[in-house]
């Protein structure tokens, strides 16, 4: 199974976003992949126009699954993307993919820049996980760990023992997707494969990369110049997930 995986559209009813979107979408357009992930911040603003165009543009022959980030707003996420009634209560879904579960959890504090899975999506998840032993994938926006971005660590997932707990009784679980920090990264959480999508809008910097020592209302540590990417896994036979990274233009 070959996954991709994008995250961080941020579409803003401005061109400049969805020619970016687009570029992505077109280059998987030409791929033969079983599942495109978006772990979140899909909308800017979280407006209805935003999530009108984010629906059109990621069109794809396989399906498309969804979670929602900070700047998402639920009520509006799930009428625009989902088809579903409005509702304030957190966005978990769960889909099965060519026998693969994929459950995608809302990790947003809706108000708050800052990432926490509430108990009942906790409950969810431990749930849906128990439904099966095939392999699966637990995707969110907001990474339980720091990563080295210190603006974007200190609004990371916390509460993160409890997420551990759920995972340690499901081994069924082959890896962790997430976004929100606009850098390709790739490290670990609770003994698993967390893989973290680079930003479609916008690409993160390291504090040893020039430009980083700016905060974010000076135009750092965010660089709009690089070109947009995505991650596309590789879930191989024995369990193991292969992550590869992919510029889009440039």
């Amino acid at each position: 199974m070959i996954i991709a995986h994008l995250s961080d559209l941020h579409l803003d009813d401005g061109p400049r976003a969805e020619d970016r979107v687009a570029a992505v979408m077109a280059y998987l357009g030409g791929l033969a992949v079983d599942a495109v992930v978006v772990t979140g911040d899909i909308a800017d603003h979280g407006a209805a126009s935003e999530y009108a165009r984010a629906a059109e543009l990621l069109e794809h022959p396989a399906p498309v699954l969804v979670c929602p980030g900070n700047h998402d707003v639920r009520a509006a996420f799930r009428t625009g993307l989902l088809g579903l009634p409005a509702s304030d209560d957190p966005i978990d879904v769960a889909r099965e993919v060519d026998g693969v579960l994929f459950a995608l959890c809302d990790s947003t504090i809706p108000g708050s820049g800052a990432g926490f899975l509430a108990d009942s999506s906790l409950s969810w998840l431990d749930d849906v996980l128990a439904g099966g032993d095939g392999p699966a994938f637990v995707a969110f926006h907001h990474p339980p760990v720091e990563v080295g971005v210190p603006l974007v660590d200190a609004i990371r997932q916390s509460g993160e023992d409890r997420l551990a707990a759920v995972l340690a009784r499901h081994p069924r679980v082959v890896a962790l997707l997430a976004g929100h920090v606009h850098t390709g990264a790739s490290t670990t959480f609770a003994g698993l494969p967390l893989r973290i999508a680079p930003g479609v809008v916008s690409q993160s910097l390291l504090p040893v990369e020039p430009g980083a020592g700016r905060g974010w209302d000076e135009g750092g540590p965010l660089d709009y110049e690089r070109p947009p990417s995505l991650l596309l896994h590789v879930l191989h036979d024995d369990g193991r997930v292969t992550s590869h990274h992919r510029v889009v233009g440039g």
